[in-house]
């Protein structure tokens, strides 16, 4: 009860979660859904990365799965089954140590596989629904279902589907070849490391890119890298990072992302939509 999610967000902030369960199977997550309340809000939330939760917490059931649905499998004829809890990084590694791909985009993804679904996650020009046949959901009744490709409608970093149902497992198709390997991996992974600030406590990519556009690039040449309010800040190192210096609130990230959208729309005509999500209640 009352689980500080500031200890579970990459942003390192958040008020508290008035309550928190992390199965550790499928099983125990099915049985937990059965006994909540039809009216209870429920969230799921993996790495915590593209997520932020205002300072007043999240009057709900937040459900993090990493445990319970880790696991990572090679199939024949080039499909991988990965459990919604696995880490994108983990996923093109073990592809590429397989051989698999085009699968290393997956390792500039800093959330988890279930993540990457709801979102249509992507980097280095990939993109997750790009390479599924089908998923696997449990609903908040706990009902499991497979779903195919076709039951959702997929576009940039977002899809349509179906209400109050979470991805579980996802079945992949990939190529094989020998230009699959982990050196192509640790190369994203460095690019990735030069060019974000990695170390520090953020989101992950702030704002989408708009249409033939860049949006740390109109953000930057708008003159807000290192702008800052409270504790959040705009990289130096990459401008569609907000940094949490150490003491930022949910509230100061928050007005920074409007005063950032603010100047770039008067700047440049451009308005940004967003990549990360903001849930929970203000303080």
């Amino acid at each position: 009860m009352n689980e500080p999610m500031s200890k579970h967000t990459s942003w390192r902030l958040g008020g508290p979660a008035d309550t928190y369960f992390r199965p550790d199977s499928l099983a125990a997550l099915r049985d937990f859904l059965r006994g909540l309340d039809d009216d209870a809000p429920v969230y799921f939330t993996g790495l915590g990365s593209n997520l932020l939760v205002r300072d007043g917490g999240i009057r709900g059931v937040v459900i993090n799965p990493l445990k319970a649905l880790g696991t990572l499998t090679r199939l024949e004829g080039g499909r991988v089954e990965a459990g919604a809890g696995v880490a994108c990084t983990v996923l093109a590694k073990r592809c590429a140590a397989w051989g698999l791909g085009p699968s290393d985009f997956f390792a500039g993804i800093p959330g988890t596989i279930g993540g990457a679904l709801a979102m249509n996650a992507g980097a280095f020009g990939g993109e997750t629904w790009d390479h599924v046949v089908e998923v696997e959901t449990v609903d908040r009744y706990a009902r499991l279902r497979t779903r195919s490709r076709s039951d959702y409608q997929v576009a940039y970093r977002e899809i349509s589907a179906p209400q109050d149902e979470w991805f579980v497992t996802a079945y992949f198709a990939f190529d094989s070849g020998d230009e699959f390997s982990l050196d192509r991996v640790r190369a994203l992974m460095r690019e990735r490391q030069d060019k974000q600030p990695l170390g520090l406590p953020s989101c992950g990519s702030v704002f989408r890119n708009p249409p033939g556009q860049f949006a740390a690039q109109l953000i930057e040449s708008a003159g807000l890298k290192g702008c800052r309010i409270g504790g959040a800040v705009v990289s130096d190192k990459h401008a569609n990072f907000i940094i949490n210096t150490g003491d930022a609130t949910a509230a100061d990230v928050e007005a920074l992302i409007a005063h950032i959208r603010d100047v770039v729309t008067t700047r440049h005509g451009v308005s940004l939509d967003l990549e990360v999500h903001i849930v929970g209640e203000a303080s």
